[in-house]
This record gives structure tokens, C-alpha cells and sequence, in this order.
């Protein structure tokens, strides 16, 4: 499960990890295992299809299919979009919160960072 999947998710899940982590641990799966992955729709079904010549069988954990409507935002024309505004000096889509959470994150984020290769 990805961290963000709710708690009750997490405490049932064999493996909790970041988007890496999952991707990683199912390629180092033996050949012929079964996933229910907790984390968003389209990175389940990419790799269903990337790891489905392994007989790795890997599906969507949810019964009610959320889509984050924010990671289909996530391509190359879309950061092109964002990139080429803040080169002529707009910045589009600023995210504001509150200071005392903007301290958390930048903790999380500083460890994560920690421990990254």
C-alpha cells in the first residue's frame, strides 16, 4: 500500500512503501505472484501490463475506483505548460498552506532526501 491508502488499508497491507518502493518490489517478485496494490489506478494498470508476461498478476486494491485527477495532469505537455509560465514570471497552480504544515512537509520531504541514493 502506498502510505497515503488510508490507515486501516496500511495496517492490513504486507508492504508500505512509496511509489519507487512498490515498483520495485514487484519487479523483484518471483515470477507467477499475486498483487492487490493500494496506490493510484493508472500505476496498477501500467504495471499490470509491464509485468503481465511474468505472470505477475497485479490489480487494483479498491472496489470504488477514485481517480486522482490531479496525476493525469502529470505529463510532458502539462509541465511544459508550467515551466514556460514561470520562465515569463507567472506561477500557475500555487498550492498554499498553512506554515505549520508547511514545516511537516519539509521535514518529511528533508528525510526522504536523507535517504535517497
Amino acid at each position: 500500500a502506498h502510505p497515503e491508502s488510508p490507515f486501516e488499508v496500511c495496517q492490513k497491507s504486507d508492504y508500505i512503501g512509496s511509489t519507487e518502493y512498490i515498483i520495485n518490489t514487484i519487479a523483484s517478485a518471483g515470477k507467477d505472484t499475486r498483487w492487490l496494490v493500494a496506490t493510484e489506478l493508472n500505476l496498477v494498470n501500467r504495471l499490470h501490463e509491464q509485468f503481465k508476461h511474468e505472470g505477475k498478476n497485479i490489480h487494483f486494491m479498491s472496489p470504488n475506483v477514485c481517480m486522482c485527477s490531479t496525476m493525469f495532469r502529470i505529463d510532458p505537455q502539462h509541465m511544459a505548460w508550467v515551466l514556460e509560465n514561470l520562465v515569463d514570471g507567472h506561477v500557475v497552480n500555487q498550492v498554499s498552506v498553512p506554515i505549520d504544515v508547511a514545516e511537516q512537509a519539509r521535514r518529511a520531504l528533508d528525510r526522504m532526501l536523507e535517504v535517497s541514493p
